[in-house]
C-alpha cells in the first residue's frame, strides 16, 4: 500500500471520527439529526423538570425520515433504571409521529387517541405498521440506550396512540424524523418530550389539530362523558384522556412552537 493512499485513509478515518461527535453515523442517514450524548442531555433536561407524572426516568429514540433509528438513550444511572418495556415503546412513538405528519402537518402521537377509537377518523390505524421485531429486540442487551444500541440503523416501525411522540421540524421547516419517549404516565411522556424537542431546536411545526396557535401539536384534553356511554367523546377529535390536573396544567405552559 503506497503512502498516498494510506493517508487518505487516515483523513477519512479522522473526518468520520469528527462528524460522528455531532450527528448519527452517515450511513444510518442520520445527517443533521442529534447523536446519542446530545438526545441524553435534552431528555435529562426535561425529565428532571416537573411533568405532572410519577417522576420516573425515560427512554427516549429518535428516526429520520424514513424510519430508520438514529439515536436511542436513557436518563437513569442503568438501563434497568426505566422501564424495559419503554424503550421499544418510544421508538413505536418516535415512528408514529414521523410516519403520520407532513410538511404542512403535525401529528403527535397523543392526537391520536381519539381518532384511532372506535368511531374515530382514523380507527383502525393502529393496526398498521407493526413494529419490526427483528429490529426492536436484536443484539446485547448490554448496548440497550448506549450509542451502539442495536436498533440503531434499522427501521423500527410501529404505530403508538398516546402521549409521547413528535415530528421533528428544522429552522427551515424540513421535517427531517421524528421523537419519541416513554416511560412515564402518557401525558408526562408528552410534556417531556416536548420539552425534549424544544431544546434540540426541532420544533418548527408548521400545523396541527391541536386549536392552539402557538402549540400546534399540542394534547388537546376536550374528552367529556355523553350521556349513555361508558367512555367520553373528544369535541374535535384530536382528544387524549387526563392523567392528573399537573399534567394537563403543564402541557397548556410549554415552550410555544418556533416560527
Amino acid at each position: 500500500m503506497n503512502i498516498r493512499y494510506m493517508a487518505v485513509l487516515s483523513a477519512a478515518g479522522l473526518c468520520a471520527m469528527v462528524s460522528t461527535s455531532v450527528v448519527a453515523d452517515d450511513s444510518s442517514d442520520c445527517r443533521g439529526l442529534p447523536q446519542h450524548a446530545v438526545l441524553k442531555s435534552a431528555l435529562k433536561q426535561a425529565r428532571n423538570e416537573a411533568n405532572g407524572g410519577f417522576n420516573l426516568d425515560m427512554w427516549g429514540t429518535i428516526v429520520n425520515r424514513d424510519g430508520i433509528v438514529c439515536a436511542v438513550a436513557f436518563t437513569g444511572e442503568d438501563r434497568g433504571d426505566q422501564w424495559p418495556g419503554s424503550r421499544v415503546i418510544s421508538a413505536q412513538k418516535a415512528s408514529t409521529g414521523n410516519a403520520f405528519s407532513l410538511p404542512g402537518l403535525a401529528l403527535s402521537t397523543a392526537n391520536l387517541y381519539s381518532a384511532v377509537s372506535p368511531g374515530g377518523s382514523l380507527y383502525g390505524l393502529q393496526h398498521s405498521n407493526p413494529v419490526n421485531t427483528n429490529v426492536a429486540y436484536r443484539g446485547n442487551a448490554a448496548d440497550y440506550g448506549t450509542p451502539n444500541d442495536p436498533m440503531e440503523g434499522g427501521k423500527i416501525g410501529g404505530i403508538n396512540v398516546f402521549g409521547g411522540g413528535f415530528a421533528l421540524y428544522n429552522s427551515r421547516g424540513q421535517i427531517v424524523g421524528g421523537l419519541g419517549v416513554s416511560g412515564d404516565s402518557s401525558c408526562a411522556d408528552h410534556n417531556i418530550g416536548w420539552k425534549t424537542r424544544h431544546t434540540l431546536l426541532l420544533d418548527y411545526v408548521p400545523a396541527g389539530v391541536s386549536g392552539d396557535a402557538m402549540r400546534r401539536d399540542n394534547i388537546v384534553y376536550d374528552i367529556t362523558p355523553q350521556a349513555g356511554q361508558q367512555e367520553g367523546v373528544s369535541a374535535k377529535g384530536w382528544g387524549h384522556p387526563v392523567c392528573s390536573a399537573a399534567a394537563t396544567t403543564i402541557a397548556a405552559t410549554l415552550p410555544a412552537n418556533r416560527p
